[in-house]
């Protein structure tokens, strides 16, 4: 297993090369040393690195997932309607076997992010599937911007509205919430502006006001420092929280879910860093009951920019099938559907100028399929983190699965909650009760 934090070099020869930015490039080879693209060419050599022959092999760049809770001990802190104060660097598990599954599918990138069960939850963190090392940090993408984990809907108002019996407990209590948070940041920023101020006068000894990590968070949202990324679901909540981001400044969001932004496709477009959406998945709750598997292309051909991601430890290994969802129904170009899963994340997480595309100077995050990956008959072959190989194929062995038997076949699926309440509820409504309250001719 590779050492964290190592850069790698390698030289991939004669393959099919998806750029994703810049075309496809045919019999091409790539030059990685220390962990970057050094060269896009043809007859490429190089000294004692490694080559690999990729001969009637594809080569993409790394999959990004938007919307993940992999490698995570804790997800909610569902305590407080607003909760910035926490981080999810505090609970990364660098042990998580879902590293090396997504790794198999693929995935050099994940973004692990605080659940929805707050209005304002804590702060996410930008995984780079370095696995092997015990280190927590390794795993970090330090040149990321720092992110925050917002929520709408269903999921705030029954956790908190529901089953706390406090704001918010309606969707106009959320975007309250919401607003009351930012109002209070700026009285809090106003607080430390008038005590810097205060230290400038000779003489002075002005008292500091108290400091807040929860206050601070939110002051830092509108100064442009952190990137929110809200889970919704319905068009109403989403222009909603577009009207209080435009009122506060705010244009550094990204909407995750958005089962219904096609409704609202020229808004995202216009107001926000993009919608991060599911390909197919909606249904399974009310405020989800309507969606479309065209979701992915009216967002792109409305100029959204828009990536495809799991919220799940199994679907992560699929992305790139995911991905090629979108393209059957909505007849997208081979480069639109690949940015769903590698460039188009990558702006979103605000690393676009390191990785999500195959670009000299770039990081190495590289796959190499057998197929082209938007194949149904493609399986990745080897994945590699800053050019240092963490999956092969050919050298998978049984017990990196754990706790999946190497001769079971498909692992059981349970319709269940998840710790990370994304679809949270869900079993009530298919209870004889939860229906019958739906039943009523008024």
């Amino acid at each position: 297993m590779a050492e964290a934090q190592e850069k790698g070099s390698v030289l991939i020869k004669n393959a099919t090369v998806l750029t994703v930015t810049n075309g496809t490039l045919e019999n091409t080879d790539i030059l990685v040393e220390n962990g970057i693209i050094k060269r896009i060419g043809t007859g490429l050599s190089a000294g004692n690195i490694p080559t690999i022959d990729a001969n009637g092999k594809f080569v993409m760049p790394g999959i990004i997932d938007a919307h993940s809770h992999v490698a995570l001990d804790a997800v909610n802190e569902a305590t407080a309607p607003i909760t910035s104060e926490v981080k999810m660097a505090d609970v990364v598990n660098p042990y998580d076997i879902g590293l090396y599954r997504a790794l198999a599918g693929g995935v050099t990138i994940s973004h692990a992010m605080h659940g929805s069960a707050n209005a304002i939850g804590g702060e996410n963190i930008t995984l780079k599937h370095r696995y092997g090392s015990g280190n927590p940090e390794d795993l970090y993408m330090k040149e990321a911007p720092r992110t925050i984990k917002f929520a709408l809907g269903e999921n705030p108002t029954r956790v908190h509205g529901r089953g706390n019996g406090i704001q918010p407990r309606s969707r106009m209590g959320v975007e309250a919430v919401i607003r009351n948070g930012f109002n209070e940041a700026i009285q809090y920023k106003k607080a430390w502006k008038e005590y810097e101020d205060a230290k400038k006068v000779k003489g002075a000894t002005p008292i500091p006001p108290k400091y807040d990590t929860r206050l601070q968070t939110l002051a830092d949202i509108l100064d442009g420092k952190v990137i929110i990324h809200c889970h919704s679901y319905r068009a109403d909540e989403i222009y909603a929280l577009i009207n209080t981001c435009r009122d506060f400044g705010i244009t550094n969001i990204v909407f995750s879910h958005v089962n219904e932004g096609f409704k609202v496709a020229p808004e995202l477009a216009e107001y926000t860093m993009g919608a991060s959406v599911f390909a197919d998945w909606w249904a399974y709750k009310f405020e989800v009951y309507y969606s479309t598997a065209y979701n992915a292309a009216i967002l792109t051909e409305n100029g959204v920019i828009t990536s495809i991601n799991s919220d799940s430890g199994e679907l992560i290994r699929h992305l790139y099938h995911e991905a090629g969802k979108a393209q059957r129904y909505g007849e997208l170009d081979d480069d639109q559907t690949l940015a769903l899963i590698t460039i188009n994340p990558a702006k979103q997480l605000g690393i676009a100028d390191k990785v999500g595309s195959i670009e000299e100077g770039k990081q190495a995050d590289l796959v190499i399929f057998n197929e082209h990956p938007l194949s149904v008959y493609a399986i990745p072959q080897m994945t590699f983190v800053d050019g240092v190989k963490y999956f092969d194929i050919n050298e998978d062995n049984d017990d990196m699965r754990l706790k999946v038997s190497a001769a079971e076949t498909v692992e059981p699926i349970f319709l269940k909650e998840h710790d990370h309440r994304c679809m949270h509820g869900v079993d009530f409504f298919f209870t004889n009760f939860g229906r019958n309250l739906f039943d009523h001719s008024h």
